[in-house]
């Protein structure tokens, strides 16, 4: 590595040279939940059910986790900078095209289309870290990238709000696409390559199978999913317990617990632990302190549940964090296709997690999306004591 910062001085700027990476990890991000804070804006604009308005972010989700297949390989083999870039150019056409949808059908198309985009950077992001920026400025660059894509998710979710109500729907998200556009330059002109690494076995049956025989990359895939599903859970029903007795807040108030999410900060300080006591150990923490959180959320008090909720957030991105870097400490070939495989399984859990906590909700109310999230916390714990008592074993 230090041959890579010798020879691109310029490139070495802030946090480690990982300014053009981060800018556009936020901005991929920040598409991604472009429409979740404007749902019903679109459902007047188009008439159509708020449930319909929701696929404009599902069918994000599910098209990530298919394109996620063929980022991760392509990287293996054309290298991680130039996926990024690429990925990041071809996401500016559809996103510049929501802001001219003449029908719901072809907002849903373009979405799909994001989606599919989305992987060159989300998916492709893990092995690049790794490989550019960990052995410069340590584990620490894991969490910067998860911090990254926090900071992207709130300005998706508050900052298209706010410049949907100065200048409408339309311009908003046509100043949306100006971020990917503004990323694909600057990391065409200052994005610091990866170092070789060993070369891609390709997408294969056999390739699969290694990976799925991989432990340390089950343990860490698990977990992360075991963390979004109840995640996604947590935050999708909690307005339902908060507008309800006793608490009876109104939903404008209630949007503001979503201000927790920029405990996602925590990522860099997370990765550095990891480093240190390594990543099992830190996604133990973390995981711990999700499950503690939502037990507190079941008190019947503002202050109290929204403490909890802080807890779940914190615990939340430090597991996430660890298990990326798990991850990528998995296996050093193939890693974009390992990469693609943990994200694949992480937001079809996200994608549950937005589903059935509230059919749990329907039927026994906060008590069953406690239930539910909590058995979901009991197969990430699971995964990562497996994953420690094989540790002290090899020990």
């Amino acid at each position: 590595m230090a041959a890579t910062a010798t020879a691109h001085p310029q490139r070495l700027g802030g946090l480690g040279g990982m300014g053009p990476f981060l800018f556009a990890a936020g901005s991929m991000f920040t598409a991604m939940y472009s429409t979740q804070a404007i749902l019903p804006e679109l459902g007047r604009a188009f008439g159509v059910s708020p449930s319909q308005t929701g696929l404009t972010v599902s069918v994000v989700i599910g098209a990530l986790a298919v394109g996620a297949w063929f980022w991760g390989p392509l990287s293996d083999r054309i290298g991680r900078r130039a996926s990024l870039v690429l990925s990041s150019a071809a996401l500016v056409v559809p996103s510049a095209g929501l802001a001219i949808a003449p029908t719901f059908a072809v907002l849903l198309a373009l979405r799909v289309a994001q989606g599919l985009c989305m992987p060159g950077l989300l998916t492709v992001g893990v092995p690049y870290v790794t490989e550019a920026f960990t052995e410069r400025i340590g584990t620490r660059a894991m969490g910067l990238y998860v911090s990254s894509l926090v900071a992207g998710g709130l300005v998706g979710r508050v900052g298209v709000a706010l410049l949907t109500a100065l200048i409408g729907w339309r311009g908003a998200l046509g100043l949306v696409a100006a971020l990917p556009l503004a990323a694909t330059l600057v990391m065409r002109r200052s994005l610091p390559p990866e170092d070789p690494v060993p070369p891609s076995a390709g997408l294969s049956l056999t390739t699969v199978r290694a990976l799925l025989a991989n432990r340390t990359l089950v343990a860490a895939t698990l977990t992360g999913s075991a963390m979004f599903f109840s995640f996604m859970g947590i935050f999708s029903y909690i307005d339902f317990r908060l507008e309800h007795a006793p608490f009876d807040l109104s939903p404008a108030v209630v949007g503001l617990v979503f201000v927790l999410w920029a405990m996602g900060a925590i990522g860099p300080f997370a990765g550095r632990m990891a480093g240190r006591k390594g990543w099992c150990a830190v996604a133990l923490a973390g995981l711990l302190s999700a499950a503690a959180g939502v037990t507190i959320s079941l008190v019947a008090s503002l202050p109290v549940v929204v403490f909890g909720l802080a807890l779940v957030t914190l615990g939340n991105f430090t597991t996430v964090t660890a298990a990326q870097i798990g991850v990528a400490s998995a296996t050093d070939r193939d890693r974009g296709l390992a990469s693609a495989m943990y994200f694949s399984a992480y937001y079809i859990a996200g994608a549950l997690g937005a589903y059935l906590p509230g059919l749990a909700w329907q039927s026994w109310h906060w008590t069953g999306v406690w239930a539910l999230v909590t058995g979901a916390y009991a197969i990430g714990l699971a995964a990562l004591l497996a994953a420690v008592a094989r540790g002290r074993r090899r020990s």
